[in-house]
């Protein structure tokens, strides 16, 4: 299997992904699931063997480079595509002379996946669309 990660400016294949991770599998609603910062993200797009599978956004607040919106579809779980998006998304924020920490909301069930990637809990249990969720932060 081949996976590519990168930047993509056709928010299409995102927002498709998006819809059926977390609209359709977690019962999100549109209304909640898309924002005005998705105009402004930069959306990163992975693809195994040519398919779109997961995605991402990243965007600065401060000198916090924020990961959010991160999904993988059923068909490439089990493949290392989170953590490539993940690892990926670290690398551009990290290449952003501004950037002085890296954060991100994760849901509570994920956590020893993002603590394997580096990130620490850094705040407490909130309600994030009905799933509870926390903050995680790593330096840059």
């Amino acid at each position: 299997m081949t996976l590519r990660i990168g930047v993509t400016r056709d928010f299409e294949p995102c927002r498709a992904l998006r819809i059926a991770v977390f609209v359709q599998e977690q019962g999100i609603s549109l209304a909640e699931e898309f924002d005005d910062t998705d105009a402004t993200a930069r959306h990163l797009l992975a693809e195994l063997d040519g398919t779109p599978v997961g995605t991402a956004r990243i965007f600065g607040v401060g000198g916090t480079g924020w990961i959010g919106r991160i999904c993988v579809l059923p068909s490439g779980r089990g493949h290392g595509v989170g953590a490539a998006l993940v690892t990926r998304a670290m690398a551009l924020l990290r290449a952003d002379s501004e950037v002085r920490d890296i954060a991100l909301g994760a849901q509570v069930h994920a956590i020893p996946f993002y603590e394997k990637l580096g990130f620490a809990v850094a705040g407490p249990i909130y309600d994030d669309a009905g799933i509870p969720h926390r903050e995680m932060r790593q330096p840059a």
